[in-house]
């Protein structure tokens, strides 16, 4: 087992008081969807696309690359205590990206229309408010 002091886990990304789930963390998420789905906006529309798009015009290699950011968005909701349910769903949401995002041409419009990062990024936001609703609230005094 190894000690805290040699151990190669990287620290946690949130101030030692703050919960798991921390406004940082889900801030983190969020740009990183945002850049996968709808960093550039195409000029003269209201469309936006992401790296998931750009880099799905890669054969093979650009679905994978793809899959693998989506597939640590779903990592690190689980890390922030995500329940069961909501990772069920975002599992879901990148299987049905990946799935269709093989097929060409219409999986690259598909990328562009469904923007599975950003839908998983609302789903665990809507699980953490749905947790903090339900959390016992405790009296200070």
């Amino acid at each position: 087992m190894l000690s805290p002091m040699n151990s190669t886990r990287a620290a946690p990304l949130r101030a030692p008081d703050e919960d798991p789930g921390s406004i940082y963390d889900l801030d983190r998420l969020c740009s990183v969807a945002r850049l996968m789905d709808s960093a550039l906006r195409i000029p003269g529309t209201k469309v936006t696309v992401g790296f998931d798009a750009l880099v799905g015009l890669l054969p093979g290699i650009g679905d994978a690359l793809s899959a693998f950011v989506s597939l640590w968005i779903v990592a690190e909701s689980r890390r922030l205590g995500a329940r069961h349910p909501t990772l069920a769903l975002m599992l879901l949401n990148v299987a049905l990206d990946v799935s269709i995002g093989t097929i060409p041409v219409l999986g690259d419009l598909f990328d562009v229309a469904w923007k599975t990062n950003q839908r998983n990024v609302r789903l665990l936001e809507r699980d953490r408010r749905a947790r903090e609703s339900t959390r016992p609230q405790t009296s200070r005094h």
